[in-house]
């Protein structure tokens, strides 16, 4: 049986996401208008009717642009009359969308707002391909960029809501535009590290070729079904700074589920951190899928065109600290090595040294983001260990600290250059921390020892009472206070020995992350971060 085209699977994907769309505002219409109580609410019901209507019109107007022949418009003069005005209020119905957002927490955000978000760029998505393969031909380059940004803003902002479409539509329409671009662009060329990458992912009851992309380097071919990724370099492992450890965390070699469940069981409800090796040595992000290689990464962000949430500046609690969404390539371009750019579709330039000036003392981080999520090709280079499926106890010393029992673990990543920092503090999980590059600091200090953390309170309109006032750096004499830093009300005549004296008598543990540790840190326990190479993490929250 014949497989259909990339670009047939695209444009049909593309124009059943608009034709659901269309239906789901009728559906969300008539539960509006209806009076009788049995009837069922559309996913946009609690949208303004006149947005669900403009959403609908927009649906139609994509829909009805192509004949059953998918790809022929039925009236082109129609078609570009259209085209700009349908874009714009797509622009529109997303601004609005996105303004309603900051009225609530976004645990608390009603979803009808954040699908009108993600079905509104998924529109944007489908109209900007059609546009581009409204007749067939290979002349113009793909807007990749703002195709890539339209769909990840919806993954970011607004979560990629919706059961019929959502995420799932967003990852399988990557996948496919990922087979376009190959088949469309004379340079463009496929990402291999070993034969599984060669095979096809079943998504969604469909075939879809998955296999990265990568556009080839000037100088020869940029196939990797040979050589793995053996030849292309590694993140730099310089550290600026390393503190030294004079009290060790427990150390052991990898344990099974059964041992660690044991070792929990045996701590009477107070476990001590320990740092576990061994354990995540057959993931692919550590073997043949190495994160630890810039290329590898780009190639799994289509070529750095995928879009993150970043933190600008050395820890969040310091003055000027910001955050922004940027291209992964960018990020690894301007932040974590320069030598990237080459290699990715971000150029650096004269214009690019003018930004290296501004930045040069700037720090940014990938942190605390859902990025396994966001990215599937990634998430499949890790795995969930077993320890984070055994009962641990709960919170030792606050039982109003402890949440509801997790279905999943929650995965998030931390990737940084040198000298990212995450202050003390301490969360609401159990957590695994996996040290997949690089090498990272973690001073923990008990939950016990709560009392003497000089917890800090609601600031700006957010609660950061699981946050330190101290900074662990400035008390050692590693850094320097920040502008705005190490304050306190009512303490501005003290010295800093005389401050801290009574912090420095805290017991705490500590050690140095190495690549492939994994570190375990109970519930409760207040644990300082300090990236000291070029460093990427996941950790693994569980209940």
């Amino acid at each position: 049986m014949a497989t259909a085209s990339p670009r047939f699977q695209f444009r049909t994907h593309c124009l059943s996401a608009a034709e659901g769309i269309y239906q789901d505002c009728q559906t969300s219409l008539s539960a509006t208008t209806s009076t009788t109580t049995t009837t069922t609410p559309g996913c946009f019901t609690g949208c303004e009717e006149p947005l669900i209507q403009l959403l609908q019109r927009q649906a139609g107007i994509i829909s009805n642009l192509f004949s059953n022949e998918l790809g022929t418009p039925r009236d082109k003069e129609a078609y570009e009359r259209n085209m700009g005005l349908v874009m714009t209020r797509l622009d529109d119905l997303a601004s609005v969308a996105y303004s309603r957002f900051y009225a609530y927490l976004f645990k608390d955000l009603p979803v009808c707002w954040r699908q009108l978000y993600t079905d509104a760029a998924i529109l944007k998505f489908a109209l900007l391909y059609l546009a581009w393969d409204r007749d067939g031909k290979d002349k113009e380059e793909l807007p990749l960029d703002e195709m890539v940004r339209t769909l990840d803003l919806a993954l970011i902002l607004a979560g990629g809501a919706g059961e019929k479409r959502g995420r799932r539509w967003i990852d399988r329409a990557f996948g496919l535009l990922e087979g376009v671009w190959r088949d469309s662009s004379p340079t463009s060329s496929v990402r291999r590290s070993d034969s599984e990458m060669d095979k096809a992912e079943e998504t969604g009851g469909q075939i879809v070729d998955r296999r990265p992309v990568k556009k080839r380097r000037l100088e020869g071919t940029d196939d990797h079904s040979k050589t793995g990724w053996k030849e292309d370099p590694s993140f730099s492992t310089f550290e600026p700074f390393t503190p030294p450890i004079k009290r060790p965390v427990r150390r052991t070699n990898a344990m099974s589920m059964e041992e660690f469940q044991a070792y929990l069981d045996r701590s009477s409800g107070r476990p001590d951190p320990m740092a576990i090796s061994g354990l995540v040595d057959d993931w692919p992000a550590r073997t043949n899928h190495p994160w630890k290689k810039p290329a590898y990464l780009l190639s799994r962000t289509f070529d750095g065109r995928r879009l993150v949430p970043v933190e600008i500046g050395r820890s969040y609690v310091d003055e000027g600290w910001s955050q922004k969404i940027i291209p992964f390539g960018e990020f690894l371009a301007e932040y974590i090595d320069s030598s990237t750019a080459a290699n990715s579709s971000f150029q650096t330039g004269d214009e690019g040294k003018d930004k290296d000036k501004k930045k040069k003392n700037k720090v940014a981080y990938l942190a605390q983001h859902q990025l396994l999520t966001q990215l599937p090709l990634l998430r499949s280079d890790v795995l969930i260990p077993d320890l984070c499926y055994t009962a641990p106890p709960s919170h030792p010393t606050e039982s109003s600290e402890d949440q509801e029992e997790l279905e999943q673990p929650q995965l998030n990543a931390w990737f940084g250059p040198p000298g990212t920092i995450t202050p003390l503090h301490t969360d609401p999980y159990h957590n695994l921390l996996v040290q997949v590059v690089g090498r990272k600091y973690v001073r923990l200090y008990p939950p016990w020892e709560t009392h003497r953390m000089r917890k800090r309170g609601r600031e700006g309109g957010v609660e950061m009472g699981n946050t330190s006032l101290v900074d662990v750096g400035v008390v050692e004499g590693w850094d320097v206070p920040g502008p705005g830093g190490e304050k306190e009300e009512g303490n501005e005549e003290m010295g800093d020995d005389d401050r801290w004296e009574d912090f420095r008598k805290v017991p705490y543990l500590e050690c140095i992350l190495e690549e492939g540790d994994t570190l375990y840190i109970p519930i409760g326990w207040w644990h300082y971060v300090r990236g000291l190479s070029v460093s990427f993490s996941v950790s693994f929250w569980w209940n």
